[in-house]
């Protein structure tokens, strides 16, 4: 191709038309970026708006970014490690950037033990039941399959009543899925 092609206005594949094309040190956006447009990156306006969290009873506002970090840290504290070991990486970096102890307002955590009696945590960790509605603290605990399997192989040769039956079946995340005895009445259908 020789630049005769050009002279003459000819347009076709990566030649726009002469009339078109920009001129040397003119702009293609000569207005540019209208002012304060994506100032600040989406995660950062995102993580920045306020959130109303209860701790206790008693509700606060706090950043989306710090909900976010408490929650981490609860689920750190109840034994999940991914979320512990992240909560620690976040404050190592919260140190190292120096934003630890400059003004920044304290947190404080409270660690509520488990009343006497209630297993629930430990049963969700071991896998044996699951939690309905994972946020509410009186949530519903449904229990696994394989438990009740279990649960009912060790009764040997006592047989439960009609009520007893009918609880099992309603605590049973999945009763469909359970392996029923043959003396089984309830909801073995």
């Amino acid at each position: 191709m020789t630049d005769e092609g050009d002279r003459e206005g000819k347009a076709g594949y990566r030649r726009p038309p002469a009339a078109t094309r920009f001129r040397k040190g003119q702009s293609g956006n000569p207005r540019g970026r209208p002012k304060g447009r994506r100032n600040q990156a989406p995660y950062e306006a995102v993580l920045g708006q306020k959130v109303t969290i209860r701790e206790d009873g008693v509700e606060r506002c706090v950043t989306a970014a710090e909900a976010i970090l408490l929650l981490m840290a609860k689920r750190g504290l109840e034994g999940d490690g991914a979320s512990g070991r992240a909560t620690m990486a976040a404050i190592e970096q919260a140190k190292a950037c120096g934003w630890v102890g400059n003004g920044v307002e304290t947190i404080n955590l409270t660690i509520r033990g488990v009343a006497p009696g209630s297993v629930s945590g430990t049963l969700e960790l071991l896998r044996m039941a699951k939690k309905l509605h994972r946020y509410s603290e009186s949530a519903k605990m449904m229990l696994e399959p394989w438990l009740v399997e279990m649960a009912l192989a060790r009764l040997g040769d006592r047989r439960l009543t009609i009520e007893e039956q009918t609880e099992v079946v309603h605590v049973t995340r999945t009763p469909s899925k359970v392996r029923w005895p043959e003396w089984w009445q309830i909801g073995s259908q």
